[in-house]
C-alpha cells in the first residue's frame, strides 16, 4: 500500500482550526508515543476518522529514548516467552520493510570468555533464527578468537575464546514516531502536540469524547468521539484514575495503577571506542543484567539499565550506580573504555512495565515486557506496555478490543502490514546506513523536497542545515528548539553541547517559520540535563 507523495503542512494554526471544528470522531487518541501514534495511523488507514493529542511533543517520552534497537528480544527467548519472540521477529521485519530509510539490518557480535558461552548462546541464537524463519536478517555464526577481533577490533582480547555474531535490527525511534504521524495525517488523521487531555467527557456514564488544553494558549476545546484510546505510556494511570473517579461515586476506592515504571540509561560516545558497523552484546553481566553497545548515526550508545523507579519525571536524571555499572562493565569488554569526560549525552527513559493488579514488589526484571489492553467500565480503552518493535501489532489488538466492546465497528485488518511510510524509498533504491552520522539519508525519499527549502545550502553543523529546520516547522509539526534538536535532528542525543551551541540560530528560523516561541532558553537548560552525570 502506497502514500500520497505530497507532504501535508502541519502549521500550529491550521492544526488548532481544525481542533475548534464541531465533528464527532469515530477514535479520539490521547498520547503521541509509538503505541498512540501506531493505533491512529492504523485506524486512520481503516478510513475510520482519527483525532490524536499529546500533551508534550511526539515521543517526548520514552519513545525518543529507546536502545535504538528493532529486536525480537533474545532474552525473552531465555525467559521461554516464545510467542513474544515469534511476534517481535514477525514485527521486526514488517517494520524495517515499511521504513528502511529509518530502520535497518544490524549485525551483533557476542564475545566469550568463558569455555561454554559460544556453544550455549550460539545454540540459543541458531533457536532465534529458526523462529526468524524466513524473516531473518541473517545467519547466526560462531567466531573463532582471531574472526572476532577482526569483527570487533576493539574487543577485550585477553581471555577472548570466540563469539558468535548474529543479526537484529535498528531504527531511529524519534523520526519512525514522526514517519508514523504523518503517515496518519496523508489518511486524514488530525494529530495535535502540545494538546493535553484535560478532562474525559461523558453521555450517560460512557466516554464520549475529551476535553483538551491547547498548551501554547491555555484555550480548552471538546472532542466528541465513540471511543477513546488512553496510550500515554508510562502516565497512563493518571487518565484511568480520572475516569475511575468520574464514575465511582463518593467514596470509592481509586483506580489501581497498573504501571510500574522502570528506568533505562543510555550513554552516548564517539564511534571509535567500538570501531566497527556492528553491535555488541553481552547477555549476562556481573550483576545479570545485559550490556549493549550501539553504534548509531555516527555515534556509539552504551546501556541499558532497568532499575525501579517511582516518579515520572519527563527528564528523569540518571543514578550515580547505573552510570558506575555501564562505564565499569565496559571496561570488561572493550580494549579502550570511556571514562566520563568522553561522554557526549547520557538520557534516561521510563518502560511502561504491567504491574500484576496483586503485585506490591518493586523488581521491575520481573513485570511484563508484554502489552496489555483493558476497557473500563464506562468504555475507556487502557494500552500500555510492550516495546516499540511490536507497535503495530499493539495497535491491531486495541482496535480488535474496541470492536469486541463495540465501541468501533470492526473493518478489515491487516492494511499496515505492507504500508510504507512516509519517506519509505523507491524498492531498488540504496538506502544508506543508520551507522553514518545524520543527514539528508534520514528523510528517504523526500530528500528532493528538503533541498528546496531556504537555506538548503547553509550548514548549522555536519547532518543538519538551515533548510532541514524549515522543513521541520512546515511538514514536522516542529515548534521549538528542543523539538528540532532532540527529535527531528537527533542531535541532543549525540552532542548535547554541540545542541547547545546552536539554539539561538535554530530558534531564529523557527521563529520565522512559526512566530512561535522556540524556547531556546529551555532548550539550554535542558542540554546540561544531558550533560550531566551523577558523581
Amino acid at each position: 500500500m502506497a502514500i500520497k507523495t505530497q507532504p501535508l503542512f502541519t502549521h500550529r494554526d491550521q492544526l488548532i482550526t481544525r481542533l475548534s471544528e464541531v465533528r464527532h470522531y469515530d477514535i479520539a487518541i490521547v498520547g503521541g508515543g509509538s503505541t498512540g501514534l501506531g493505533v491512529a495511523l492504523d485506524a486512520a488507514a481503516r478510513g475510520l476518522s482519527v483525532v490524536l493529542v499529546e500533551s508534550h511533543d511526539f515521543a517526548k517520552g520514552t519513545s525518543s529514548r529507546s536502545t535504538k534497537l528493532v529486536h525480537g528480544g533474545v532474552r525473552y527467548l531465555a525467559q521461554g516467552n516464545i510467542a513474544l519472540v515469534r511476534e517481535a521477529l514477525h514485527e521486526r521485519t514488517t517494520l524495517l520493510n515499511n521504513a528502511p530509510h529509518l530502520a535497518q539490518p544490524l549485525s551483533f557480535i557476542m564475545p566469550s570468555y568463558k569455555w561454554w558461552e559460544t556453544p550455549f548462546y550460539g545454540i540459543g541464537l541458531k533457536m532465534y533464527d529458526a523462529l526468524a524463519g524466513k524473516a531473518g536478517l541473517g545467519k547466526t555464526e560462531f567466531l573463532s578468537h582471531d574472526e572476532t577481533l577482526a569483527a570487533l577490533p576493539t574487543a577485550q582480547p585477553q581471555g577472548l575464546r570466540g563469539g558468535v555474531k548474529y543479526w537484529d535490527g535498528q531504527f531511529n525511534d524519534a523520526r519512525l514516531a514522526l514517519a508514523l504521524a504523518r503517515t496518519a495525517a496523508t489518511y486524514g488523521a488530525l494529530l495535535v502536540n502540545y494538546c493535553r487531555a484535560a478532562d474525559i467527557l461523558y453521555e450517560d456514564g460512557k466516554v464520549a469524547g475529551l476535553v483538551c488544553e491547547d498548551m501554547q494558549t491555555g484555550r480548552q476545546y471538546r472532542i466528541n468521539s465513540r471511543c477513546v484510546v488512553n496510550a500515554a505510556g508510562v502516565w497512563v494511570d493518571e487518565l484511568r484514575q480520572k475516569d475511575g473517579v468520574a464514575n465511582g461515586g463518593g467514596g470509592r476506592r481509586p483506580t489501581k495503577p497498573i504501571v510500574a515504571p522502570s528506568q533505562g540509561v543510555h550513554i552516548v560516545v564517539d564511534r571509535e571506542f567500538l570501531g566497527a558497523d556492528v553491535g555488541l552484546m553481552v547477555p549476562k553481566t556481573a550483576d545479570g543484567r545485559v550490556l549493549f553497545a550501539v553504534p548509531w548515526l555516527g555515534k556509539v550508545i552504551l546501556g541499558t539499565t532497568d532499575t525501579p523507579r517511582n516518579d515520572l519525571a519527563r527528564e528523569p536524571l540518571p543514578f550515580k550506580e547505573e552510570v558506575d555499572f555501564i562505564l565499569n562493565e565496559s571496561t570488561r569488554y572493550l580494549t579502550r573504555a570511556p571514562v566520563r569526560a568522553d561522554v557526549k549525552s547520557v538520557w534516561v527513559g521510563l518502560r511502561p512495565l504491567v504491574k500484576p493488579q496483586d503485585d506490591e514488589g518493586d523488581n521491575t526484571k520481573g513485570l511484563s515486557r508484554e502489552h496489555t489492553v483493558l476497557v473500563s467500565r464506562s468504555g475507556l480503552v487502557t494500552v500500555t506496555g510492550g516495546k516499540w518493535t511490536t507497535y503495530r501489532a499493539m495497535a491491531e489488538d486495541v482496535l480488535d478490543m474496541c470492536a469486541e466492546k463495540s465501541l468501533l465497528e470492526r473493518r478489515r485488518k491487516g492494511v499496515t502490514t505492507h504500508l510504507k511510510l512516509i519517506g519509505a524509498d523507491v524498492p531498488g533504491t540504496p538506502v544508506q546506513s543508520i551507522c553514518r552520522p545524520p543527514g539528508l539519508h534520514s528523510y528517504g525519499n523526500e530528500q528532493a523536497l528538503v533541498m528546496t527549502m531556504p537555506g538548503a545550502g547553509t550548514t548549522l553543523c555536519d547532518g543538519l542545515t538551515e533548510a532541514m529546520v524549515r522543513f521541520a516547522a512546515r511538514f514536522e509539526y516542529a515548534i521549538t528548539v528542543e523539538d528540532v534538536l532532540a527529535r527531528r535532528s537527533r542531535l541532543l542525543f549525540l552532542d548535547a553541547r554541540l545542541a547547545s551551541s546552536l539554539a539561538v540560530q535554530v530558534g531564529e528560523i523557527l521563529f520565522e517559520e512559526t512566530g512561535l516561541d522556540p524556547q531556546v532558553g529551555a532548550f539550554s537548560e535542558l542540554a546540561q540535563h544531558y550533560l550531566r552525570l551523577p558523581e
